[in-house]
């Protein structure tokens, strides 16, 4: 009779590490909502400011009409092919007011065997998200995809 409350107590536990462990093992990352814009929906504000981080690889936030942007680059490139899309952006809570965000991005590069331009190009994407405030800090995630 005591065996069978001990393996119980045993699959309860086992049960319940299973369904608690994730929360704790979050550490507060909640995924941010965005919309990726076409060339034609970017601000005129931000595409004044653009071409100043075009030349590098990263990420940065830009506010602009209580709107909070994300700008991922890949900076410059010798030929065309290259492009760059965000996977997900996950906020981590760090205090009761402050955040940083992880910016998850998949860098595609040209195959040896595809035709491209030959001038220099400068991959970009621009999300706009449904944040209230701006990151602390923002960290680029980078996966590279054939």
């Amino acid at each position: 009779m005591n065996k069978k409350y001990i393996i119980i107590g045993i699959i309860i536990v086992v049960l319940l590490g299973f369904l608690l462990i994730p929360k704790y093992m979050d550490k507060g990352e909640i995924k941010v909502k965005y919309k990726v814009l076409e060339k034609s929906e970017i601000p005129e504000k931000i595409r004044e400011v653009l071409p100043k981080y075009l030349t590098e690889e990263r990420a940065l936030a830009c506010r602009y009409d209580d709107e909070i942007y994300i700008i991922v680059t890949r900076g410059e490139k010798n030929t065309g092919g290259y492009s760059v899309e965000i996977d997900k952006i996950v906020k981590e809570q760090k205090n009761k007011d402050q955040f940083d965000l992880i910016v998850y991005a998949k860098f595609k590069d040209p195959d040896v065997n595809d035709i491209v331009t030959q001038n220099f190009t400068y991959p970009f994407v621009i999300a706009k998200t449904d944040l209230k405030e701006m990151p602390e800090n923002i960290k680029l995630e980078i996966e590279y995809e054939n």
